[in-house]
């Protein structure tokens, strides 16, 4: 079986991603942009800025370098989200490794073949590279510039790049164009050549790649663990990224499939709250990966 890669021309452009600067929305965990609470308790206490985390879209990955929490995003890629939700609970990732790695790129994962000597049984997924979104419905949390025109901004804690919101008034189903960039922390879906052939493999951010955007299907966050996804190890650039003796996912689980007293009680700054929007006005980017990371605190 041919394993699940880049496309030729995403792999060209590897090279040049290494030497991208680490932006300020991917700084490590104990390196938030904006500040944060000190605690869950004292987020509990500030409804309109701090937000639970969904147990259903919490995806819990404990590595031999320690634990990621990823928050995924179902209406942007309902499909990928139904695929990678159905192989955690399989239990088909647990003693998967993080086979390709490239420093200053990504962490590559989710190979159940050259673990089990099979594949994952379901069919491949269509590629949901952008999402159509009405403005009324789902509209942009915090802006970078005025509303009307914003070509980024975040949605429940998702930097997002977009169409202008205008763009709807003229569109058949009123609705834009938008995506979720590939900054660092961005968790996204590995493919061949062809656009539709994703399936298990997926591979998290360690820094920003605007070549992979509008490409490949970006589903989730680390909202915890980016030093963790620092901190897998990395092949040399000669083979690719291939690790020899590589760190292994030891387990994949989502959240509300465990009890309530096991479950990581992770909370994150809301994008449509006051101080996170206070926080980001007057920024004017055109990179939005530069722009302030959402900070999370954690308990468990």
């Amino acid at each position: 079986m041919k394993p699940f890669s880049f496309t030729s021309a995403a792999l060209a452009l590897a090279a040049s991603a290494l030497a991208l600067s680490a932006p300020a929305c991917a700084e490590s965990d104990d390196g938030a942009a904006l500040p944060a609470v000190a605690s869950v308790a004292d987020a509990k206490t500030d409804p309109a800025n701090w937000r639970e985390v969904d147990p259903q879209n919490l995806f819990i990955f404990d590595t031999t370098k320690g634990r990621i929490l990823i928050e995924a995003f179902p209406d942007v890629a309902p499909k990928h989200y139904a695929q990678f939700s159905t192989i955690i609970r399989s239990g088909d990732y647990d003693g998967t490794s993080f086979h390709r790695v490239i420093e200053g790129f990504m962490d590559q994962g989710g190979d159940i073949f050259a673990l089990k000597g099979r594949d994952s049984g379901l069919p491949d997924i269509e590629g949901e590279f952008t999402f159509r979104r009405d403005p009324a419905e789902m509209p942009l949390e915090a802006t970078i510039g005025p509303e009307d025109t914003a070509k980024y901004g975040y949605i429940k804690g998702f930097p997002v790049g977009t169409q202008a919101s205008f763009f709807a008034e003229m569109s058949v189903d009123g609705k834009v164009e938008s995506y979720i960039p590939h900054c660092r922390g961005t968790v996204s879906t590995a493919r061949t050549d062809n656009p539709n052939s994703a399936n298990a493999q997926f591979f998290l951010m360690r820094d920003k790649a605007e070549h992979l955007d509008r490409k490949y299907t970006a589903w989730g966050r680390v909202v915890s663990g980016v030093d963790v996804v620092l901190a897998i190890k990395h092949g040399p650039e000669e083979t690719d990224g291939r690790v020899t003796n590589p760190d292994i996912l030891k387990s994949a689980k989502i959240a509300a499939d465990l009890p309530a007293a096991e479950r990581p009680d992770v909370w994150v700054m809301r994008t449509d709250g006051p101080e996170f929007r206070q926080s980001v006005e007057g920024y004017d980017e055109e990179d939005i990966c530069s722009l302030p990371r959402v900070p999370a605190v954690v308990s468990k």
